[in-house]
């Protein structure tokens, strides 16, 4: 059973994640993109102060401090993601007018992860993992693509952005590798998404500081007030800020470090199949043929990717 785990909670981070594109897109109906980042991840930093105070003696669960030679390391995590993940993803569904084709470029890192995982950690990429990622990002692709209707590109450099964020997201899984195991999985994302939301706060004083000093008092008013698009989009926040950036964060470390940047990375691709399943149960959108053969491909391809090459002996 314990083997399992580290799938069980990747599995239920992608869960968490996948409802992440509904939430922001309620969220953003009434605040603005920096606001809302800040908002959600200023929260999951209370959330995450707070369970590290009242499970302080819990193994898993407490916050320590970090050593000073590691401190680099948690820099870095936090400085590919969220924040540069982050910035990079905004640019690119801004330049690109399909938002299709972004969440389709945005749902690459399972490619790049075996490059990545070789060349900077030395972590072993059997033929399964290639095989098996290859056959989920077609499901993917047939998911996502086949049967819509927009593929215009828009501005080129869209793609060069989407990829940019993608290997921000790899990276950040390697540094989580590099991160010594002496810290707490709830450690570990604490201090990076801290480090973060220093820097988003800096970029979100240039970018909306002055116009949030009206705007946030009359935020508050209307979700006191009970306005539907108000107590939506605050909604949207907290369930962003608890399961997007507390909950799906720790759990993803936790398999990362489990069972490497390669395999946890595969995992990337369900998303798309966890959002059209939210699709067809909350909004009664049908699924063709196409995109449940997609589901099935991807789903074959992660069980394809996690097998092990059997040793041979002599």
């Amino acid at each position: 059973m314990k083997r399992w785990l580290p799938y069980m909670a990747v599995c239920i981070a992608m869960l968490c994640w996948s409802v992440s594109g509904i939430a922001i897109k309620n969220a953003l109906v009434v605040l603005p993109p920096f606001t809302m980042i800040v908002i959600r991840f200023s929260l999951a930093i209370m959330v995450m102060l707070l369970v590290g105070i009242l499970f302080r003696r819990n193994a898993t669960l407490r916050l320590q401090l970090l050593k000073k030679k590691d401190i680099p390391l948690f820099l870095l995590a936090g400085f590919f993601q969220p924040f540069l993940y982050y910035l990079l993803e905004t640019f690119a569904y801004d330049a690109l007018t399909s938002p299709t084709i972004a969440e389709t470029l945005l749902s690459t890192s399972p490619l790049l992860s075996p490059f990545f995982a070789a060349l900077l950690l030395r972590e072993k990429v059997t033929k399964y993992n290639i095989l098996g990622i290859i056959i989920s990002t077609i499901g993917m692709v047939l998911l996502v693509l086949v049967g819509s209707g927009h593929f215009a590109i828009g501005n080129p450099w869209g793609i060069v952005f989407a990829f940019a964020a993608v290997s921000t997201a790899v990276l950040y899984t390697v540094v989580l590798r590099r991160i010594p195991q002496t810290y707490s999985d709830l450690t570990i994302v604490f201090w990076a998404q801290l480090c973060s939301l220093v820097l988003f706060y800096l970029v979100w004083g240039v970018a909306e500081g002055s116009a949030m000093r009206e705007f946030i008092p009359l935020f508050v008013d209307q979700v006191v007030a009970m306005e539907s698009t108000a107590i939506t989009a605050f909604l949207s926040v907290v369930y962003l800020g608890l399961f997007a950036s507390v909950v799906a964060f720790v759990l993803f470390c936790y398999t990362v470090r489990q069972i490497g940047v390669t395999q946890t990375n595969a995992f990337n691709n369900i998303r798309p199949v966890f959002t059209a399943l939210w699709m067809l149960i909350f909004f009664a959108e049908n699924l063709p043929l196409i995109k449940w053969i997609g589901v099935i491909l991807i789903i074959f391809g992660l069980f394809v990717s996690q097998k092990q090459e059997k040793s041979v002996k002599y």
